[in-house]
């Protein structure tokens, strides 16, 4: 039976970015005018990987709209060429960014971010999600506003873990300086890598730095198995209260099962205190102003990245230049990525006709008219519809 065809719901706006596999766009809603993220997915680079999409969808329509700290999944649709997906857009900046343009940081706004990030992880988790990727760069500010909600973003790794079924994940995935020891281990890893993820993250808000920070992978690898960090150089931590070193200290518990819940880590003494924790100024006796020394170990940091990723990218270059059979492979399956991603990139929106549309806001204008097919039958969808090459 031929697919039904409706107009566009959105136009199209800027290139906000781009990820391994898929651009973000603005897309604007013709009727009501307000922006959106768009993830594109051009569907060539969709086959083998199905699952992937069918679980962000899973995830975000479980949690979607349930925490003000948790992007929302409004919509998603396809066309014959491209899958999108449609978020909040997030237009105040990521956290980092957002703390080093203020003239002053103390170690009660350190607190107040963890406290709220966590209050939407421990809800994240009370759902059956567990999150896999929380790190600074998918925690963004929804407006530029000072009071703006901080949000969770990204759940391209997440997956939901029923409580009752007990399983375990024990793919290698994340980022791995966020990574807790179990993934690497691959012991089986579950919620509590949400919550070592917090660990590092409170670490990085405190001193600008990440606590397993190495110069090789490898050596990453073993200091987070190890558990080897040290609240060091001295100068750093001598402004960040004993309270909020063993807060960073019991989310970094090496063991799993020891390691608080996201819950349990919300009431420690650090985030549930009702007068803050701090070290005094010696001249004014006033909380220690932690900015200063938070932005020069992140722009050193900063720079030093900026020039490994460079050697790095080279080494790269070189090694997908050689004659090796794999190095072909990975140049082609490289160049097969971005042509494709310039391909969906090169779609407009309001001239193209959606295919599938599971609008979650307002079921009336689904195409489906009752307001959306499940994730499983968008991807077996696209095993009918893709493109031939």
């Amino acid at each position: 039976m031929p697919n039904t065809t409706v107009p566009c719901q959105y136009r199209t706006g800027k290139t906000l970015g781009s990820g391994t596999y898929a651009i973000v766009k603005e897309a604007i809603h013709i009727k009501t005018g307000k922006y959106y993220a768009c993830k594109v997915i051009n569907k060539k680079l969709m086959e083998g990987r199905e699952h992937m999409v069918r679980n962000e969808i899973a995830v975000l329509k479980r949690i979607s709209s349930g925490n003000p700290n948790v992007v929302t999944l409004h919509d998603y649709f396809e066309t014959s060429h491209n899958l999108y997906l449609c978020f909040d857009l997030c237009t105040g900046g990521e956290l980092f960014d957002r703390i080093c343009a203020k003239g002053n940081y103390y170690e009660a706004d350190a607190a107040a971010l963890v406290r709220t990030i966590l209050t939407a992880v421990s809800y994240i988790h009370a759902a059956g999600i567990v999150h896999r990727d929380l790190k600074p760069e998918n925690l963004l500010f929804r407006t530029p506003a000072e009071d703006a909600d901080i949000m969770i973003a990204d759940f391209g790794l997440s997956r939901i873990m029923e409580e009752e079924k007990l399983s375990l994940l024990t793919e290698i995935c994340g980022t791995p300086g966020y990574m807790a020891p179990e993934i690497f281990l691959k012991t089986g890893h579950s919620k509590p890598v949400d919550v070592w993820a917090m660990g590092v993250v409170t670490y990085f808000l405190l001193a600008g730095y990440t606590p397993f920070d190495r110069d090789t992978p490898k050596a990453e690898m073993e200091a987070i198995i190890a558990g080897d960090y040290k609240f060091e150089p001295e100068e750093y931590w001598a402004n960040v209260s004993p309270t909020a070193r063993d807060f960073v200290r019991a989310c970094l518990t090496i063991d799993p099962e020891r390691r608080p819940t996201a819950q349990g880590a919300l009431e420690h003494k650090w985030l549930a205190a009702s007068t803050p924790h701090f070290v005094p100024d010696p001249d004014s006796g006033s909380p220690t102003d932690l900015l200063p020394h938070v932005k020069k170990a992140f722009n050193a940091k900063l720079t030093w990245k900026k020039a490994a990723f460079s050697i790095k990218a080279l080494n790269r270059m070189a090694s997908l230049a050689g004659s090796h059979p794999l190095g072909k492979e990975a140049a082609e399956l490289s160049e097969n990525v971005r042509q494709y991603k310039e391909e969906s990139a090169q779609e407009v929106m309001e001239d193209a006709s959606i295919m599938h549309s599971h609008n979650l806001q307002h079921p009336s204008e689904s195409s489906s008219g009752n307001g959306g097919v499940s994730p499983k039958d968008v991807t077996e969808r696209f095993a009918k519809t893709r493109l031939e090459e």
